[in-house]
């Protein structure tokens, strides 16, 4: 059912951008709604720009206890991600910096600054017991912003010399400018790359991910990071019943032939704003599919858009979740893929940025 909301906004359709209006704030004290008064007005641009401010970091590491992530801590350079991909479950955050997760998720970006020195603040701490730190764990640290700002390399950077092991998800070939740096991190084991996939239909990526690299240019990302020698994983997300399922045997053998040796999936999560901004772009750009793809979902989260209890969020549950988890485990047999994991990643050869420093002091 679309709401009054969505259907003032649903042919807002935006060259290059996912979401196709901005949701009301949630933490907002007011809420203010555009009437037609009648009067001329010139057409607004179907185009927006990107802005960027910066924000000076107090702290680097995000920290988590929840039982269905395989890492305990996260790194993020930057609020919002210029990719605009409609469903990301991070659309949400912006509400925390009175933004809206609609289009302002994908236009008004925040770049963390000081994050390498909050970083190596923490990292010296007497208490820090050194495990895996996942970069990416809430918008991609390589999305395009990352070219001009490469907090993302410095950061890597950091964590070669201080030989601390991290995990990295993109969906970006820029990931590609640091193939060296990645490389060398691998020879120590401190460093595996999981390149997502959702669909290998380019016309599908355009809408979903409007400013994410292709089908074929993560496939490519991922065979020539296999060549360096740099672990490479593909995590297929978000599986989205009645638009994307019946990919998951396709993408899986993609993926292998490409060189990635571990897989995983995860099922369409519609957080709060998230599920009427999927709605809505859907009706724009599927609409002969619209009420087959969120019946299903439903279908998944116990009658609802969505369910956030752990051991649930991520796949579902009932029939049709079971069937996808049972496809991807066949497909990922047949070749030969093995589940994503963070296990032998080395943690012994930590040693904190300013250790050699000190003995000079």
């Amino acid at each position: 059912m679309t709401t009054p909301e969505q259907a003032s906004h649903v042919s807002a359709v935006r060259k290059g951008r996912g979401a196709t209006y901005d949701p009301h704030n949630r933490f907002a004290p007011t809420r203010s709604e555009a009437e037609d008064d009648g009067w001329w007005r010139e057409e607004a641009s179907t185009t927006i720009a990107t802005e960027v401010r910066e924000e000076v970091s107090k702290s680097a590491l995000s920290w988590n206890r929840s039982p269905d992530l395989p890492f305990d801590r996260s790194l993020n350079p930057y609020r919002g991600c210029e990719h605009g991909c409609v469903y990301c479950y991070a659309r949400p955050s912006h509400a925390y910096w009175d933004l809206s997760p609609g289009l302002d998720f994908e236009t008004k970006l925040i770049a963390r600054s000081g994050l390498v020195e909050r970083l190596t603040e923490e990292l010296c701490n007497p208490n820090y017991v050194c495990r895996p730190i996942n970069l990416s764990g809430n918008t991609d640290c390589y999305q395009p912003l990352e070219a001009t700002y490469q907090t993302t390399r410095r950061l890597l950077e950091l964590l070669l010399e201080c030989r601390h092991p991290v995990t990295l998800v993109t969906k970006s070939t820029l990931v590609l400018r640091d193939l060296e740096l990645l490389a060398e991190m691998a020879e120590h084991r401190l460093v595996r790359v999981f390149v997502s996939l959702t669909s290998l239909d380019a016309q599908l990526k355009r809408t979903l991910e409007p400013r994410a690299a292709s089908p074929q240019a993560r496939l490519r990302a991922i065979g020539e990071l296999n060549t360096a020698g740099i672990p490479v994983g593909a995590l297929i997300s978000p599986v989205i019943p009645g638009l994307t399922d019946h990919e998951i045997e396709k993408l899986l053998e993609a993926a292998s032939r490409a060189g990635a040796r571990t897989a995983a999936w995860m099922l369409l999560r519609l957080p709060y704003e998230v599920a009427p901004l999927f709605e809505a772009w859907l009706e724009a750009h599927y609409p002969e599919r619209a009420a087959k793809v969120m019946s299903l979902m439903r279908q998944c989260r116990g009658g609802k858009a969505y369910d956030a209890k752990f051991g649930k969020r991520f796949r579902g549950e009932g029939v049709f979740a079971d069937l996808i988890a049972q496809r991807f485990a066949r497909a990922s047999r047949q070749w030969n893929m093995q589940d994503r994991t963070e296990q032998g990643l080395n943690t012994r050869d930590f040693r904190p940025p300013r250790a050699q420093q000190d003995l000079f002091i």
